[in-house]
């Protein structure tokens, strides 16, 4: 069930008119976020919630047996995580491991085996983000850091709460199971925070990514293709912005939807392309799966503590887990291993704090260089595969061919936008996103920002671009 799609409408609307009646005994309100959570779910394949069931059993199975032994719990811990990933590796890992193997039985000689079974596979939606949830419910009850839960809906409440089940936030049960504790009030400031992250998601979403997709689609398909350097930058431009609106869109209103049900989930991303150096954006991009594989791999691989050199491979790691985390392609580990490699150099020379200095324009030099080495990166992620990449990586580099014809025939709707959304980040760049404005009276404020989210609507009403399935619902 798509959040931009009409039967979500109408599911979000009968779910918050009966909440009020759910959400006043623990009891209800977890057998409530079950069962709506289950009907959105399975809106897709009813197949899917056997899966999502049998992932939860593991692990609050898991929980319960690390509050009653105290033995064996190594054990116990290797097995939870042996059976959550393996759904996960069959499902999403299976069709890319079979393939590469067979390429290298190839390679030696030694013949080819059929993977005509991997087309029977279907890549459940979501399981990589729920996977992750339960994951970190079971290491952190195993660390001490949780108690665990005695109630199956109380668990189940959490693992497959609608509003982040697809495409996060990734929400760590430390965080979100003493919230389900409790019968949350929602006021009128909750309300109103609430509405302004739903309005503001689905701008990004449906205006901003579904009117920039078409071109970008268009580039990588072939449609009215172009070799011209000034032409693929700006595809890929409109691309970096697509992805980073079409996500942070999905987190936004799930967040916006935990405020209207009284949860808060954490924030996802905050201005990722504004960073000075590539450790402060990943610090901003997809704040819950950076956070997520830096506490439960990074870190226990022995973080920074392991030397400087010892440090950069348990960096090398991490990123490159967080790549095939992404999807099963080489293209992903690639992704992967360039921001690796950007991180790792950024380490050794220290380069964005020495630009940074230079000069008055040092720091917007430094954010210029970080966007544009992160859009190149995001060549690899976007390309259907390697070779498509390194064509495209040609074209951007061809300096010979600006081909400005080309640039011209880009749909003039997704230049507009991406305009606007240039503008928009250097309002937050030059920080005036932090300005007091305190000339501006509260009554005024209040009225200038309703009418900005009216204004907001009734462009997601009126200049929503082609409706498409959220990008990150792959992973």
């Amino acid at each position: 069930m798509l959040f931009n799609s009409l039967v979500f409408l109408l599911f979000g609307g009968l779910f918050f008119a009966v909440w009020p009646l759910l959400r006043g005994r623990a009891g209800t309100r977890w057998l409530g976020l079950v069962v709506f959570s289950f009907v959105f779910y399975g809106w897709w394949d009813w197949r899917f919630l056997f899966l999502i069931s049998g992932t939860a059993l593991v692990n609050y199975g898991a929980g319960l047996l690390f509050g009653r032994v105290q033995k064996g719990r190594k054990l116990i811990l290797v097995i939870s995580v042996v059976l959550n990933l393996l759904p996960l590796m069959t499902f999403k890992y299976l069709g890319f491991a079979a393939n590469n193997v067979n390429w290298l039985m190839q390679v030696l000689g030694i013949g080819q085996f059929s993977t005509a079974f991997c087309g029977y596979l279907i890549l459940p939606v979501g399981i990589s983000f729920y996977t992750f949830q339960a994951m970190s419910y079971t290491i952190d009850v195993y660390r001490g850091e949780l108690k665990p839960t005695r109630n199956v809906f109380h668990f189940l409440a959490y693992l497959s709460m609608f509003p982040q089940l697809v495409a996060g936030p990734i929400v760590r049960a430390k965080d979100l199971l003493p919230q389900l504790e409790q019968c949350n009030k929602v006021g009128a400031e909750e309300r109103w925070q609430g509405l302004r992250l739903i309005v503001l998601g689905y701008f990004k979403k449906v205006v901003v990514a579904d009117t920039l997709a078409p071109a970008v689609n268009g580039a990588f398909n072939g449609a009215g293709q172009s070799e011209g350097m000034l032409f693929w930058w700006m595809i890929m431009i409109m691309f970096a912005y697509q992805i980073y609106c079409d996500f942070s869109g999905y987190s936004d209103i799930a967040r916006g939807l935990g405020k209207w049900m009284g949860y808060e989930f954490p924030v996802n991303f905050d201005h990722p392309y504004i960073s000075r150096s590539f450790g402060e954006f990943w610090r901003r991009w997809h704040i819950s799966l950076s956070s997520w594989f830096r506490d439960y791999v990074y870190i226990p691989l022995g973080g920074s503590r392991s030397g400087r050199l010892g440090s950069q491979g348990n960096m090398w790691v991490t990123m490159l887990l967080s790549g095939l985390w992404h999807g099963a392609a080489w293209t992903f580990v690639i992704w992967s291993a360039l921001h690796a490699f950007y991180l790792s150099v950024e380490r050794v020379t220290n380069w964005p704090k020495r630009l940074a200095k230079v000069s008055v324009v040092g720091p917007s030099l430094a954010t210029l260089a970080v966007f544009l080495l992160t859009t190149i990166a995001w060549v690899f992620f976007r390309a259907d595969s390697f070779g498509q990449a390194v064509s495209v990586l040609g074209c951007m580099f061809n300096f010979g061919n600006l081909d400005y014809h080309a640039v011209s025939d880009i749909n003039s709707d997704a230049v507009n936008v991406l305009l606007i959304i240039l503008a928009r980040q250097l309002y937050f760049h030059f920080g005036f996103d932090k300005q007091q404005w305190g000339w501006i009276r509260p009554r005024h404020k209040a009225i200038l920002e309703s009418t900005a989210f009216a204004v907001l609507i009734m462009l997601c009403v009126y200049m929503r671009g082609p409706g498409s399935a959220f990008i990150y619902f792959q992973f």
